[in-house]
């Protein structure tokens, strides 16, 4: 019952890197019909991953398809007609075949079901009210249509051929029931920050995360609910890109450690980890760099000086 097949309307582009490193990279798109639903599944690995669904030219407006994406791991931005959306493990995502969209992700899984909109229950303009919309994922049906999808992707072959008409119209009803709570959540599809508004909450957000070494422009950008690229957009007007952000202000806060003679035992490795460098080498070239001297050199010379220097 199972099997892989190519999806339709679905283009996967996989940042290329360099050397050998080119069969890091996986996708896998699964799909399971289920009479006229489908349930698929998708896993990418290891590197970024840009997967682009556009309408398909020669489907008639009668063969409309509305669909429904859960994450079950990992981090995604769907870019759409309404802005952006960021999504999280656990989240549903809204949808139809009748708009282009582009998904930008890292290492993910995820399981989802089209439904055509003859076969989903409930009327279409309320259908239409849930697309572009993200939704957690709850108790009650949610959480049926969860094990539901995730059991189907899984185990394709546990199920007879014969039972899936039967199992579309169970998931085509659950997809009805979700559709439904979206569309009457009096929420408006998320739209993209503007600039103007978005930059100093992200400046006030590198501050408060400086220690941590997972800090980067796609976690940053996930946080936000922007794509990577529009991250980028918006500092092109500042003095420093995101990560010269995140380097300048991780330095300064190493350096003001170094030169605070209340931490002279503690080892300079441990002042670069506590501030988000991940490696001892890294620390000790982007310091000299920034200040012309190495970290010992400078705590060595903070102290000649009587106390702290750093300001």
């Amino acid at each position: 019952m199972g099997g892989f097949i190519a999806v339709p309307g679905c283009r996967a582009a996989g940042r290329k890197g360099n050397g050998d490193d080119g069969g890091d990279r996986r996708e896998e798109l699964r799909s399971l019909e289920l009479g006229g639903t489908s349930v698929w599944s998708v896993e990418v690995a290891r590197r970024p991953v840009v997967l682009r669904l556009t309408p398909r030219p020669d489907r008639p407006p009668a063969r409309r398809c509305y669909h429904v994406t859960l994450l079950l791991e990992g981090e995604a931005v769907v870019v759409h007609e309404g802005g952006e959306t960021a999504l999280r493990a656990g989240d549903f995502y809204c949808a139809d075949d009748s708009r282009p969209r582009e998904i930008r992700t890292g290492p993910l899984r995820a399981v989802g079901i089209d439904v055509p909109q003859a076969l989903l229950p409930l009327p279409q303009d309320e259908a239409d009210r849930a697309l572009g919309r993200r939704a957690e994922s709850r108790d009650g049906t949610d959480a049926l249509l969860v094990r539901f999808l995730t059991q189907l992707a899984q185990d394709p072959d546990g199920f007879r051929t014969s039972d899936g008409p039967r199992l579309g119209t169970v998931l085509s009803g659950l997809v009805a029931v979700l559709f439904a709570r979206v569309a009457r959540s009096g929420h408006a599809p998320p739209s993209r920050p503007e600039p103007g508004t978005l930059t100093p909450r992200i400046a006030r957000y590198v501050q408060q995360n400086l220690a941590d070494p997972e800090l980067s422009p796609r976690s940053i950008a996930a946080a936000h609910g922007i794509s990577p690229s529009y991250l980028h957009r918006i500092f092109q007007s500042e003095q420093e890109t995101v990560a010269a952000l995140i380097r300048r202000q991780r330095l300064e806060r190493a350096r003001f450690d170094l030169a605070d003679p209340a931490q002279d035992t503690t080892p300079v490795h441990v002042i670069a980890a506590h501030w988000g460098f991940v490696r001892a080498t890294d620390f000790a070239r982007a310091f000299r760099a920034a200040y012309g001297v190495t970290p010992t050199e400078y705590r060595r010379h903070s102290r000649a000086l009587g106390g702290r220097i750093a300001t």
